[in-house]
């Protein structure tokens, strides 16, 4: 069974798009792209340097157009359902996998995930604010010390990794306090994103998210809420991936509510995958998965060179199932 994942942001880095545009087809993709977020995203993902690119307003569509571009790639033209038992993204993640799962189209996601970049950029800049990643420790001692600080978790990761976020006196503090035997490692972004921070950013996107052109999921889509797939969410046994109405509005709220990407792992592990796919720009992913999803073979596709790998694992996982002991015969 294969997972395709969507890395979030602070996976970026200068040059991201380079090789990728070498490919037949990719320039015209990120036009396109480009057209729908009101930025040079070409210009961005080549020649732009890590400053710029740290910038949430052009952070979130750029890592959004890569993964999309080296979706398309790594399909060939086939659909993704076609190649995919389940997708998830991490944070600006899920949006690119909204687009996997075929709720939004690739242009739709990037114009879409634009939208909610500015506006989150505009919440940060109104309220200073910062995350740094508490790795190790006793996770029940870092939920408490990430409490204590004055601070929230606003990435549960699994694999031993809680990021906080909150004011910067307050993560001052946790650096100062850290929990035992776990290390604070400042974060190299903009604000407190997954936090009450964002509200003000969710009240202008949420209805902007509940109005865009979406269809339903075509194949198993987990949300970051709670690490389920959307069609235990809809609430309507009529749709087997869910309901284009509940992602998005979960889209919405997710800008100020925390990523539990521990429990989409959790998920992983019940629906019986065995192989996954990290998208570019990918690394971050399937370093959580080897520490959380023991047996599960992965590949990260950082650049072209990645996907012969990618094709090799998806022709030996995808559309399998683990045998059921019961059905073993004897």
């Amino acid at each position: 069974m294969l997972a395709i994942v969507c890395p979030g942001q602070g996976s970026q880095s200068p040059g991201l798009l380079a090789p990728w545009l070498e490919l037949d087809g990719a320039a015209e993709q990120v036009a396109t792209h480009s057209e729908a977020a009101g930025l040079d995203l070409a210009a961005h993902g080549t020649t732009s340097d890590a400053e710029t690119i740290r910038d949430t307003a052009v952070a979130q569509p750029l890592i959004v157009s890569t993964s999309l571009v080296a979706l398309r790639a790594l399909l060939d033209g086939r659909p993704a359902e076609d190649v995919a038992d389940v997708t998830a993204g991490h944070s600006v993640g899920e949006l690119a996998a909204a687009a996997v799962a075929g709720v939004l189209d690739d242009a739709g996601a990037v114009g879409l995930v634009s939208a909610r970049a500015r506006f989150m950029a505009d919440a940060a800049a109104a309220a200073p604010s910062g995350m740094a990643a508490v790795v190790g420790g006793d996770p029940d001692e870092v939920l408490t010390a990430i409490e204590a600080a004055g601070l929230w978790p606003a990435n549960v990761n699994g694999g031993g990794q809680v990021v906080a976020a909150g004011a910067h006196d307050a993560l001052e503090r946790l650096a100062a306090a850290p929990p035992a035997r776990a290390r604070v490692i400042p974060l190299q972004v903009a604000g407190a994103f997954h936090t009450p921070f964002m509200q003000p950013a969710m009240e202008r996107f949420a209805p902007v998210a509940q109005d865009w052109v979406a269809q339903d999921p075509r194949l198993t889509l987990l949300s970051n809420a709670d690490g389920a797939p959307y069609a235990r969410i809809t609430g309507d046994a009529g749709l087997e991936h869910g309901a284009a109405t509940d992602v998005l509005a979960r889209l919405g709220a997710q800008v100020v509510a925390p990523v539990r990407w521990d429990l989409c792992q959790q998920t992983l592990v019940e629906l019986g995958v065995t192989g996954l796919v990290e998208l570019a720009p990918a690394g971050v992913l399937t370093g959580l998965a080897r520490r959380s999803l023991p047996g599960v073979e992965t590949v990260a596709v950082k650049t072209p060179e990645d996907l012969t790998a990618a094709r090799d694992l998806i022709s030996r996982h995808a559309g399998t199932r683990p045998v059921d002991p019961e059905e073993t015969p004897a």
